[in-house]
């Protein structure tokens, strides 16, 4: 694969450099009917729409546990085959719309995740809930790498930069939009919550599968794509630099998101009295709606500043988080939510400002797929040891072992950020 970067000019030729902005949309396939701001915004719709989806499911694991029966270990199990199937699936087909276009592999991408809703709609036993989690996982896998590579080659030619910023802040809203709409949802409708939110996001990714094909397609077709198809991790030369430098913030980012994630709902329900799914729910809200918002409001700092900001309150933060676990307080518990929250979405946009600009279109695929390879390892990892670890140890100290972790990989990755090259 070449690692010269390239971008597509508005006359249709193809120009070398142009590292700094995405290829005009007036410049890609004429088969798409959505052209300018209304691509645009269609592919940042699509994006929450998906991460609502990833969230959702989170509020549903206690009820469904005690509907269906199933242990502790087996809620680890739930959690874990949904980010290794989606690893999988992003080794394998990561940068396959660099090569095959990004139409086709979004609109696959949702028909499969359309079809994971309806197995959490009708999940009767753990066989079912297990499946409809792998499948989300591929979903996850097709859309990730090429949903955020579609973002940024379709954004505004007069607003260099906002497809970074919006990579960053987007995800995250879609995650706390999920998660606290779902549990007000199982508040004020226990029955009816599966069919009322299940069914709505199998429509609406249905509708999502059908819109992104009048998309302008912006990676035409090229030879490769069968050689794509094999499992790696491929970073494109002109970016390894600047993926070199992140990737400590990057896997200390996504710890931190999965201590909240997989534990934060437990901690809240078990050990701070936090009875209601909204409260269980608020944790992964704050978090990612504070992520959200800090990206927006330090969107015009260079990348070195976001970054180090980010991961020193990642680090701050999850010290406040253990002191408010042990001092069983619930709003001190998510008051540091929202300090680790703000480091959570500035560390991330710190990086994808830092390495988006790298590539040209053609190679951003792959370079988004890498990075979704780390960062789904640090949060799957780490967060599928403590549900294990908890039952023997204690959720308590599970948690306390976990933020600790995490501390010193967040203030390893300050300190390196900081004394490290400037660039």
């Amino acid at each position: 694969m070449s690692t010269t970067s390239t971008r597509t000019t508005s006359g249709g030729q193809v120009a070398p450099g142009g590292t700094d902005r995405a290829v005009s949309t007036s410049s890609s396939s004429g088969t798409g009917r959505l052209r300018g701001g209304a691509g645009f915004a269609v592919a940042l719709t699509a994006v929450v729409a998906m991460m609502i989806g990833a969230s959702a499911p989170s509020p549903f694991y206690p009820v469904l546990q005690q509907e269906i029966g199933f242990s502790a270990g087996m809620m680890t199990t739930i959690f874990g085959v949904y980010a290794l199937a989606l690893l999988a699936t992003l080794l394998v087909t990561g940068s396959l719309s660099d090569h095959i276009g990004r139409r086709p592999v979004l609109a696959v991408g949702f028909v499969v995740l359309a079809a994971s809703m309806a197995g959490f709609w009708h999940a009767d036993s753990v066989t079912t809930l297990l499946l409809s989690r792998v499948v989300q996982g591929v979903a996850g896998g097709l859309l990730l790498s090429t949903m955020t590579a579609a973002v940024t080659d379709l954004e505004p030619r007069s607003r260099p930069g906002l497809a970074a910023t919006l990579n960053s802040v987007t995800p995250l809203f879609g995650l706390a939009a999920g998660a606290l709409a779902a549990g007000a949802v199982l508040d004020a409708s226990p029955t009816g919550a599966l069919t009322i939110v299940f069914a709505a996001l199998t429509a609406a990714y249905v509708v999502l599968s059908l819109a992104v094909l009048a998309l302008p397609e912006t990676s035409p077709r090229h030879d490769g794509w069968a050689r794509s198809l094999r499992p790696r991790v491929g970073i494109p030369a002109p970016a390894r630099p600047a993926f070199r430098r992140s990737a400590p913030a990057l896997f200390a980012g996504w710890a931190t998101g999965g201590l909240y994630l997989s534990l934060g709902a437990p901690i809240v329900g078990q050990l701070l009295g936090g009875t209601s799914h909204v409260a269980q729910g608020s944790v992964v809200a704050v978090l990612t709606g504070t992520g959200s918002l800090s990206s927006y409001l330090w969107r015009n700092r260079t990348p070195r500043q976001i970054t180090i900001y980010g991961t020193t309150m990642l680090a701050l933060g999850t010290v406040l988080t253990l002191v408010a676990l042990h001092a069983e307080s619930l709003a001190g518990f998510l008051l540091a939510a929202v300090v680790a929250g703000s480091g959570f979405g500035t560390s991330f946009l710190g990086i994808m400002r830092s390495i988006t600009p790298t590539v040209g279109p053609e190679q951003r695929g792959e370079l988004f797929s890498s990075v979704f390879v780390v960062s789904y390892l640090a949060f799957g990892l780490p967060a599928v040891a403590a549900g294990f670890a908890a039952p023997e140890l204690g959720l308590a100290t599970t948690a306390t072992l976990y933020g600790l972790a995490v501390v010193v990989l967040s203030g390893s990755a300050a300190l390196l950020r900081t004394f490290g090259t400037k660039e």
